[in-house]
């Protein structure tokens, strides 16, 4: 099992990657599609640097405001939010 958090998000973000080149894939071909609201909702839970590899490896949403506003602001969200989790001196609540 895994217990280093730095590899458990370098995993998930390797993932979302794959997801964006998956829907991709699907798009291309007609088939069924993974809907946006699910690849920005991956992007936001903490796999912002794997959707903006995904979007720019695989050329996929790029034209699309949405997408080129809110993946670089889910990076940002997600960096912040892992520099709240894991700097112990703006924890109020840590002793």
């Amino acid at each position: 099992m895994v217990n280093n958090p730095v590899m458990i998000l370098l995993v998930w973000n390797i993932l979302v990657m794959f997801v964006y080149g998956i829907d991709k894939m699907q798009a291309k071909k007609g088939g069924r599609r993974i809907s946006e609201r699910i690849l920005l909702s991956y992007a936001f839970l903490l796999g912002g640097w794997g959707a903006m590899f995904g979007m720019v490896l695989f050329h996929h949403k790029t034209s699309k405001p949405k997408f080129r506003f809110l993946v670089p602001l889910a990076v940002l969200v997600g960096m912040a939010m892992l520099y709240i989790l894991f700097d112990k001196s703006l924890l109020v609540w840590y002793n």
